[in-house]
């Protein structure tokens, strides 16, 4: 079995300590209420701030790797920490909306990117042959984030109000930076770029196609369960606590991301991709069953631990696939499918219950969603060993 080199679990615990930190961007939602009172503001205004913050996020993973060897590891993460304090305590006082977009979505979500991005590749890089387990962990403790920070940010709120809970943050970005570069100074760790054969590029995008929309589809698939779950329990359980449905999406999230990562070095990749949809799929078929009330959570807890899986061994996949040398650039355009899901999967999802009054066309969508996935990844392996 190939060894972690002696500097591998510092990096790791670098990459692995930001991601967890900036994981607490899929906590905004705590803030819709107290921002709607504060700026005057609708939901769909508010709710915008987020998805800005995603679409910023998902360029910066994008053009993100042609930044990552221009300066050494230590001194990219406390950019991405510097910059994501900045953007947080702009947000802190933003006098309007548009302020708020400016240092939440574009500054914030850009460096969220640029560290969650640069976190998965230097893992994956410096632990060779174990790749997915690497990046199963930094995807984990970004799921992490996502479930302390909710309860941080909604007593911060209560407390001193948005503004606080901004400067909180922060301090913690700023914190965790200095400690993560402090560990990888350390471990005198350089991103190494790739060197771009331009006979090779046709055949090395061939598939990117067939992946972004793997990708797509099993993430549109998750997200529009993830982004409705405590309706959608609401409407198989009325009266049953609706709370227990994002907990229990968030703990088998972050169950799937470390399995789904260390599955990557053992399990055949085309197994392993299809697999995760394919449990994603069996878990709607139950929530639209009809049948699924006494089992819901069930289900929802299949579909948090599939996707949780799924954007983990991703990455690992394209890493096995391509190369390190060439992970990071084709992982940031197969990441583009991760945004696009964000922006369509929640917001489909509800205006689909806003036509029907139910779930249900929304779940016979996402069952859509998670064929197109497994079809995808049929058609990429089809004419290469399953590895």
């Amino acid at each position: 079995m190939p060894q972690i080199s002696g500097q591998g679990p510092r990096v790791l615990l670098a990459a692995a300590s930001l991601a967890a930190v900036l994981g607490s961007v899929h906590a905004f939602s705590v803030f819709l209420e107290p921002l709607e009172a504060h700026f005057g503001a609708s939901r769909a205004a508010i709710s915008l701030t987020y998805s800005l913050a995603l679409v910023a996020l998902t360029c910066s993973v994008l053009f993100g790797p042609r930044f990552y060897g221009r300066c050494s590891a230590a001194r990219l993460v406390l950019i991405a920490a510097g910059l994501g304090a900045s953007g947080v305590s702009l947000a802190a006082m933003a006098p309007s909306l548009p302020f708020l977009w400016l240092g939440y979505s574009l500054i914030f979500g850009a460096a969220n990117g640029l560290g969650y991005g640069f976190g998965l590749q230097i893992a994956a890089q410096e632990n060779p042959g174990r790749e997915g387990l690497a990046m199963g962990i930094v995807t984990a403790a970004y799921a992490l984030g996502s479930v302390v920070a909710p309860g941080l940010f909604t007593r911060a709120v209560e407390v001193s109000g948005f503004a606080r809970a901004m400067y909180g943050l922060g301090l913690g970005l700023l914190a965790v930076g200095l400690v993560s570069a402090a560990l990888l100074r350390g471990a005198s760790v350089r991103f190494a770029p790739p060197v771009v054969d331009a006979r090779a590029l046709p055949e090395l995008l061939s598939r990117v196609p067939l992946l972004w929309l793997g990708y797509f589809g099993g993430v549109m698939a998750g997200l529009m369960v993830l982004g409705h779950a405590a309706g959608i329990l609401a409407s198989l359980r009325p009266g049953f606590p609706v709370w227990i449905a994002p907990v229990v999406i968030s703990v088998c999230n972050l169950l799937g991301s470390l399995i789904g990562g260390q599955l990557a070095d053992k399990v055949p990749l085309g197994r392993l991709l299809s697999g995760m949809v394919v449990i994603t799929l069996l878990a709607l078929m139950g929530l639209g069953s009809g049948l699924a009330a006494g089992l819901a959570v069930v289900f929802l807890g299949m579909v948090g631990f599939a996707y949780g899986g799924t954007i983990a061994a991703y990455p690992a996949a394209i890493a096995k696939l391509y190369g390190m040398r060439d992970s990071a650039r084709i992982y940031g355009l197969v990441f583009t499918a991760w945004g696009a899901a964000g922006l369509t999967g929640p917001w489909l999802a509800g205006y689909l219950y806003d036509i029907s009054h139910d779930y249900r066309i929304a779940l016979f969508c996402a069952m859509a969603a998670a064929g197109l996935s497994i079809s995808a990844v049929a058609l990429i392996f089809q004419s290469r060993p399953a590895t």
